[in-house]
């Protein structure tokens, strides 16, 4: 099979690669550049630990051509803040949001496009956004109530 040529940007960084026609997002990430944080899990979009920011929009990588973001800029949580932790993410650690942080790259990604589009989301607007991301341990609860009560402190339960 003959390989496709793509120009893309991977958090803030330039890339050229060759991939093959039946590359997934996912794979070119993972495999050949070496990103760990998009999960392999379900490899059918139902799980969202491979979501990634296509041009800041959530999107399962599992699902995308990596021939299809030619052009485009992808971020995964590495890119969002490379030196350390984003404030949402400590957020999410002090309190306990995640058990076993398998999901926690998807559901980030997932929180973030949501609270750069609006920074006081209601109940009902969280769980819309992480919707496609599942979590077999937390229940959610926590997830949620960091989306939207940014000021809860360590230790409370709600």
């Amino acid at each position: 099979m003959k390989k496709i040529n793509i120009n893309f940007e991977l958090n803030n960084e330039g890339w050229n690669l060759d991939v093959e026609p039946s590359d997934t997002l996912l794979e070119a990430v993972r495999d050949k550049m070496g990103v760990k944080s998009p999960k392999i899990a379900c490899d059918r979009g139902d799980c969202g630990a491979c979501t990634v920011l296509l041009d800041n929009k959530a999107v399962r990588s599992c699902l995308i051509l990596a021939a299809e973001i030619d052009g485009h800029k992808i971020t995964t949580v590495e890119g969002l803040c490379p030196q350390e932790p984003t404030p949402l993410q400590k957020h999410f650690a002090r309190n306990n949001a995640f058990q076993c942080g398998f999901c926690a790259p998807g559901m980030i990604l997932a929180a973030h496009e949501l609270l750069q589009n609006n920074q006081k989301p209601s109940r009902e607007e969280v769980q819309e956004a992480i919707s496609g991301n599942l979590c077999r341990c937390t229940g959610y609860e926590k997830i949620i109530e960091c989306m939207v009560n940014p000021d809860l402190k360590s230790g409370e339960d709600k």
